[in-house]
């Protein structure tokens, strides 16, 4: 009856709660907190309030209405960019990229660049900007002016002279590749060309944005000062909710752009609690258990190598999906991305949560 597009655990989940799953055959440790969307974790005490209480008002509106989360929201967003903005709200991070690229082809002509590794989402612009080529080539053509080039700095400076730029795409942590951090050579490559032609760099902070490096944003980590920042995931706090922010211009005049659900008012008014989490201590706490975790990863057998920001975290190692069916084995559930494992735990882990997935994970590797 469901298109074949997933492969799902086989077993039943009876409830959730922190970074445990309950099922019909055990607990398990969740290390990817439903692919970064719960940043508090399951069901979360605070989070399920705000949506009972929102709940009990109304579940939608529409856009003919306002609903005053929405605005604080918005606000919320904006302060973490410490930039003055405006906020269009969406239903996903694809939908923020959508709005993204509508931005940019109205308001210059040019290439639109991506890089290699790169992912953005599935609809059709999106996907045009998404690298993965088993899952974007069976649908081309798609945009034609758009280009991916490597993730290298002299790479995007020949393209960079020799081509018109209306927009370039950067995630900063390839999330989807692996946890690959882009180079600081490049990013500063790209922000030199960004002050020189005026092209709109937007920052793709949808698995990597809202406090998951230790950062507001990923960004923030190396200086760049985007146009447009995405975000989802976790904005919603398990419920769909997407933004683009723009940086000091409105590229939407009224009727442009909509959107029927967005934003949502339950998914607001869980977004209201996840981003009121995002205070300095909350952000250092992240870094500290990033830092942690990261190093005891590091000593497991299998590990080969392990990169990462705050709570963002890859692992290579020589046969992934073993050690995924060992680490199953074990009650711990592991995400491959890249043909890496992938760690994007709850933000508020403990520090005996994660000696205790260690613990779990300390097997010989394959």
């Amino acid at each position: 009856m469901l298109c074949k597009v997933y492969t799902p655990y086989e077993f039943k989940v009876e409830k959730a709660r922190g970074i445990e799953i309950f099922t019909d055959k055990g607990v398990f440790l969740d290390t990817y907190s439903g692919i970064g969307v719960l940043a508090l974790g399951h069901s979360n005490p605070e989070v399920l309030t705000a949506m009972k209480k929102k709940l009990e008002r109304y579940t939608h509106l529409s856009n003919y209405f306002l609903d005053e989360d929405a605005e604080e929201v918005a606000a919320r967003l904006v302060g973490l960019s410490g930039k003055v903005g405006e906020v269009f709200f969406t239903n996903s991070g694809t939908e923020a990229t959508e709005a993204a690229l509508k931005a940019i082809k109205k308001l210059r002509k040019g290439k639109i660049v991506s890089f290699v590794g790169n992912f953005h989402g599935r609809t059709i612009g999106a996907l045009s900007l998404t690298y993965g080529k088993a899952i974007r080539e069976p649908f081309e053509p798609l945009l034609t002016e758009r280009v991916f080039l490597k993730p290298d700095p002299e790479k995007f400076t020949s393209f960079a002279r020799e081509n018109q730029i209306a927009g370039v795409f950067i995630e900063c942590i390839q999330g989807n590749s692996g946890v690959l951090p882009l180079s600081e050579e490049l990013l500063e490559t790209i922000s030199q060309y960004q002050r020189e032609q005026g092209f709109i760099l937007v920052a793709d902070e949808i698995q990597s944005g809202l406090g998951r490096t230790g950062k507001a944003f990923a960004y923030q980590h190396f200086g760049l000062k985007p146009d447009i920042i995405t975000v989802g995931k976790a904005l919603g706090g398990g419920l769909p909710l997407g933004a683009a922010l723009f940086s000091g211009f409105s590229p939407f005049k009224f009727g442009e752009h909509g959107s029927t659900f967005a934003p949502n008012p339950v998914a607001l008014a869980a977004g209201k609690i996840v981003l009121s989490k995002l205070d300095e201590d909350f952000l250092m706490q992240v870094q500290e258990k990033g830092k942690y975790f990261r190093e005891k990863l590091a000593e497991l057998p299998w590990a080969q190598s392990v990169n990462g920001y705050g709570l963002m975290i890859g692992v290579t190692t020589e046969n992934a999906s073993k050690v995924k069916a060992e680490a199953y084995n074990r009650g711990v559930l592991l995400n491959i991305a890249g043909g890496r494992i992938r760690f994007l735990p709850a933000l508020n882990i403990t520090i005996d949560e994660i000696d205790e997935i260690i613990s779990r994970l300390n097997f010989e590797g394959f």
